[in-house]
């Protein structure tokens, strides 16, 4: 049996060694933290084709609205949905966040090219005016990916838009799949949502609480 003994030399039980590797492992974690200085508004990405790119941005913009900090939604594809997040800020929490469904459904759905770039257009415009606001602090850009995907949107225009005009404290997030290289280039943290396992492969429809 090999005695474990603390930096002094005295001998340690199980709860003794963990609350020393505990301890160990506390000090290395604050000098890491207090290496890191200030903070700055963040370009965030979350693709993939997984489900959960949504969710984790409405789960930030409640962080928002959870402290006080003004902030704001755009939705480019899914406008046309009754969904639950924009039922519950737009009845409860309108005075702190600002929700535009700009989108009319799938592009399957429309099947009208020229209506969906349209529709994306006067998003993403609605999406500048808001990111310019140095007092909204993130704007959430909802399935922007999907936009950019289909060169709904120009890539170039976005990124140009992002360096050079956003505010330095706002934080911008944009969501879904298949997002461009250049972005994921670009953006500060970028979440890929992986696909194990979906419902909808054994024939489940989509439902109210968990997909909208």
């Amino acid at each position: 049996m090999t005695l474990v003994t603390d930096q002094d030399g005295n001998s340690l039980d199980d709860a003794g060694r963990y609350a020393e590797k505990m301890a160990r492992k506390k000090a290395a974690r604050d000098r890491i933290m207090a290496s890191k200085q200030g903070g700055k508004g963040l370009v965030i990405v979350h693709t993939g084709a997984g489900k959960g790119k949504s969710s984790s941005g409405f789960g930030m913009i409640l962080r928002c609205i959870a402290h006080d900090m003004p902030c704001a939604v755009v939705q480019f594809i899914k406008g046309a949905w009754d969904t639950g997040e924009r039922r519950l800020i737009e009845t409860n929490f309108a005075d702190l966040c600002q929700f535009y469904a700009m989108g009319e459904g799938f592009t399957w759905e429309t099947q009208d090219k020229a209506r969906d770039i349209a529709a994306a257009r006067k998003g993403w415009e609605k999406a500048k005016e808001l990111i310019r606001d140095p007092a909204i602090r993130m704007v959430l850009l909802d399935e922007i990916n999907i936009a950019l995907r289909y060169d709904y949107l120009d890539i170039e225009e976005v990124l140009a838009f992002l360096q050079a005009e956003k505010p330095p404290l706002t934080h911008v997030v944009l969501t879904g799949r298949n997002a461009k290289p250049e972005l994921i280039e670009y953006a500060d943290l970028v979440t890929e949502m992986t696909l194990v396992k979906h419902p909808f492969r054994a024939g489940i429809k989509a439902q109210a609480g968990v997909e909208f």
